[in-house]
């Protein structure tokens, strides 16, 4: 399995990944490097993981599509490309 590092010359975009556990749909702006075309690389700690449950960690590789949220158009985390070792 090959992993992939971001480049750390490359900047931050937000993404926001569904929060789990919650009860109603939740999303959490977070921040990722663009590793290319769909891909980002998840940069964000998640400060409270006993309290917040997010879908994809730090440092997983996931797949990003536009998607309405209530606030507008955003990009959003659909899809685990490669899990942080």
């Amino acid at each position: 399995m090959a992993i992939f590092v971001a480049n750390a010359d490359s900047p931050t975009e937000t993404i926001y990944v569904f929060l789990l556990d919650e009860g109603t749909e939740v999303w959490r702006p977070i921040q990722a490097r663009h590793l290319g075309d769909d891909r980002f690389q998840i940069t964000s700690i998640n400060d409270d993981p006993d309290d917040e449950h997010w879908q994809f960690s730090t440092g997983d590789i996931v797949r990003c599509s536009r998607r309405r949220l209530s606030d507008g158009i955003r990009l959003v985390a659909y899809e685990r490309v490669e899990q942080s070792a």
